[in-house]
């Protein structure tokens, strides 16, 4: 970015999903030009029918709350307000008198649009706009294949971005900024009305801390911790291998600029710095993090119809008595069961059990892919509209570099290869806490002197399997060979 010549003129900061003071470009381009109006503007509807579900709701309250702080001691409040973004933006340059407004661009196809529209109204009335890339590593749009069309498979994809030049050191934070003359009014943030209004949520307290500081301190943990045994241990539910990074990342309070670069420092500052590049898995899910990005900028309606279109034509079976049971952690499956309890108590789940739950929702239960992203989407702090919809056409197998459909999770052995001491089940299916190891992922088929001993009651204080996974698994491979057998 070129260096600025400081000016009076006066800009409004956009705050969106970029709830950070560092690497920030948006908020470094508006204190170069002078005085600053930092703003979050609560506008939901904008969205279309992808507001923000509850779980998300609950970590925007915080994280803008953490924001204000971090706004409040570099010398200047942060303003909130609430309605249609471009009237707020227009009253707010009345009352500040300021001629310029800078934000971090979101890529959302609805958001995109409103963006657009907004440009145009307030280019019209003589506003400066400027906008900038404050979430990816890479613009949506401009990696494409040798045919100048995206790429719909990730590995060429990431051996493309790779091929570019690395990413650009972060920006430093501001050590302070220079507020208004005098204070705008402002909402208060309980007027947002972001939390939920049922006790749901209360297990997430335990769990996350919101903001950019922490943030920073979950990618210092994890590459102290799991970094260089990550491509062992992201498959492990039952051990701390993972990140955690989702949330703080979809939020904007850190960027994936500075996770790239903490990365590569921690490792030479630990004397291997070759062990960034060994460890390439974790960059590697920073890279289906932009591949999510780049498949909804150039497919926009995905997040509710399949990429492929024959997979429209497919039998799905909205089944809501058994929609209800997985939702609740009521199958019958204990994998499957501990997956949806976490995701209901903290508003997270391990990845590897993501992608276990939804196979059993679309291949074992033949329920449309679109009610578990809706599911996921309402209950994940993290939940992300491009990652999200990558995931669930992922595993339907009508996405881009989709698993193949007759790739169905077998919740039995997969317990048993990734949960192999049981004690991911344990802990969020206390009703198998006294099954011994060996029938821990299926009760069903224990002895009754095991199932006596360890106080357990198949249909009574624990579900019976709502479906048999061997017959599920042979519908579902009829249904789609006969789909194939009909193209249209």
């Amino acid at each position: 970015m070129k260096a600025r010549t400081p000016s009076t003129t006066r800009t409004i900061i956009w705050f969106r999903n970029d709830l950070r003071m560092a690497d920030n470009p948006a908020q470094l381009a508006a204190a170069q030009r002078g005085p600053v109006v930092p703003v979050f503007i609560w506008s939901p509807g904008e969205e279309g029918r992808w507001q923000p579900g509850g779980a998300s709701k609950w970590w925007l309250h915080r994280s803008l709350q953490a924001l204000g702080q971090s706004l409040a001691k570099l010398g200047t409040p942060l303003i909130l307000r609430k309605g249609p973004s471009l009237d707020c933006l227009n009253q707010l340059l009345n009352e500040s008198g300021a001629s310029a407004i800078c934000w971090n661009r979101r890529y959302e196809p609805a958001l995109a649009r409103r963006d657009a529209e907004i440009t145009t109204a307030l280019e019209q009335r003589g506003v400066h706009v400027e906008s900038f890339n404050g979430s990816l590593l890479f613009e949506p749009g401009k990696v494409l294949n040798k045919s100048g069309k995206p790429f719909q498979v990730f590995t060429p994809f990431w051996k493309t971005c790779l091929s570019l030049n690395a990413p650009s050191d972060p920006l430093p934070a501001p050590r302070k900024l220079a507020g208004m003359d005098r204070l705008l009014k402002s909402l208060s943030l309980d007027t947002l009305e972001l939390e939920p209004t049922i006790p749901w949520a209360k297990g997430f307290e335990p769990v996350w801390t919101p903001g950019e500081t922490s943030a920073i301190a979950t990618l210092r943990k994890f590459c102290s911790e799991a970094f260089l045994h990550y491509s062992e241990g992201r498959n492990r539910p039952d051990l701390p291998g993972t990140s955690r990074l989702s949330p703080h990342l979809h939020f904007g309070e850190i960027s994936p600029r500075q996770v790239w670069h903490g990365l590569r420092r921690w490792c030479e500052q630990q004397g291997h710095p070759t062990s960034f590049w060994h460890a390439s898995q974790f960059l590697a899910e920073i890279g289906w993090r932009e591949f999510a990005h780049q498949l909804l900028h150039h497919f926009p309606h995905t997040p509710a119809e399949p990429l492929r279109p024959e997979f429209a034509r497919f039998p799905w079976h909205a089944d809501l008595e058994a929609l209800k049971a997985w939702q609740k952690g009521r199958t019958g499956y204990p994998l499957v069961d501990a997956g949806m309890r976490q995701v209901w108590a903290t508003g997270w789940m391990h990845n590897r059990i993501r992608m276990v739950v939804a196979s059993f929702l679309v291949k074992d239960l033949l329920i449309p892919w679109q009610m578990g992203a809706d599911w996921f989407w309402d209950t994940l702090v993290d939940a992300d509209l491009a990652n999200n919809t990558l995931g669930w056409q992922w595993t339907a197998g009508c996405g881009a570099d989709a698993a193949p459909f007759f790739r169905i999770f077998n919740p039995t052995s997969q317990g048993e290869k990734f949960d192999p001491k049981g004690d991911y089940v344990r802990q969020w299916v206390p009703e198998l806490a006294k099954m011994p190891t060996k029938w821990i992922h299926e009760p069903w088929a224990a002895p009754e002197k095991v199932l006596r001993e360890a106080g357990l009651q198949i249909g009574r204080n624990y579900p019976e399997r709502i479906i048999n996974h061997s017959t599920a698994r042979n519908v579902a491979l009829e249904a789609y060979g006969k789909m194939k057998a009909n193209p249209i």
